[in-house]
């Protein structure tokens, strides 16, 4: 049941002041901003968060929450854009678009790696905010962690030089294309496009604008032996994208349940192959234009010990 590609733990962070963050509400279609008298509360979020934790340790997978305990952090908890790990002891530290989002970045959480994990390195990409870059990790780039390839949507959070670099220092092919919704927008973010499990892809392949590109990353997928399970453009609005496979005491996948409701029958019998759905309950979160997958930071590192959930 050990995958590459299905982590065993992962890293959240707990927002004590969780709000939608208007620095980034210009490039990201998938956040619905409210206005003050219907704005989705903090301690809603919090509980929406907690019950997350709950449920994923239930289901095995052990679970490193840092609480947050500043307001300058809106986005604190989708922690998966600012650091990423390897298999090999390899973390990456990530510079970020928006000004508000580089404060995210905390080394309390390098270090409790360094000492739970065996960690071989840390690459610090971040200075390169001083000139303009940005790579927002696994938001950014969907890994393919078995078969070495990076995909990517053109975007202003997915510097093309800085992915040449990423995927030299880390062993990845680029696979970069265009994206956008019905609406003409750029896709922000790869990761709510698309997902890759162990057996199985998720993928909108009718938001690829070029389709000689969306035939060739359709092949791909397909050439690594997985089911390529093509989603709508409604279904990405429901964040069916957005999701995480893991390692628990079974292999999970792990997406909300706006995202399990979005999908079709015969799509989740497809998943359900390899992986049992794990839906979560994070209405509130989601205003925020994120959903499982960036509230999940997977470690694909070696414990120095066993670790428990």
């Amino acid at each position: 049941m050990t995958s590459l590609q299905a982590p065993s733990a992962v890293v959240m962070v707990r927002p004590h002041h969780f709000r939608p963050n208007p620095e980034t509400k210009g490039d990201n279609a998938f956040q619905t901003l409210a206005d003050a008298s219907s704005a989705p509360t903090a301690a809603q979020a919090l509980s929406e968060f907690d019950s997350a934790v709950e449920t994923l340790r239930g289901a095995g997978v052990a679970v490193h929450v840092f609480d947050d305990t500043g307001s300058e952090t809106p986005d604190s908890v989708f922690p998966n854009n600012w650091f990423s790990t390897h298999a090999g002891g390899h973390v990456a530290v990530y510079p970020m678009f928006a000004g508000n989002r580089r404060k995210e970045r905390r080394w309390d959480v390098i270090e409790m790696l360094k000492r739970v994990y065996r960690v071989q390195d840390v690459i610090d990409y971040s200075g390169l905010e001083q000139d303009g870059l940005s790579l927002e990790g696994t938001g950014a780039m969907v890994l393919d962690h078995i078969t070495r390839i990076a995909y990517a949507v053109k975007s202003n959070r997915a510097d093309p030089v800085l992915l040449e670099r990423f995927c030299t220092h880390f062993n990845f092919e680029p696979m970069v294309f265009e994206a956008k919704d019905d609406a003409g927008l750029d896709v922000y973010h790869t990761n709510v496009l698309m997902g890759i499990g162990t057996e199985f892809a998720l993928i909108c392949l009718d938001m690829i604008v070029d389709p000689n590109r969306r035939a060739e990353v359709a092949a791909r997928l397909e050439e690594t032996g997985r089911r390529v399970i093509d989603l709508t453009q409604e279904q990405i609005a429901g964040f069916a994208g957005n999701a995480l496979e893991l390692t628990g005491r079974k292999r999970l996948l792990a997406l909300s349940v706006k995202a399990l409701q979005a999908l079709r029958p015969d799509q989740i019998a497809v998943i359900e192959q390899s992986a049992e759905p794990l839906p979560l309950t994070i209405p509130t979160i989601e205003t925020a234009g994120g959903s499982v997958r960036c509230m999940l930071a997977g470690i694909h590192l070696s414990p120095r010990e066993r670790i428990s959930a």
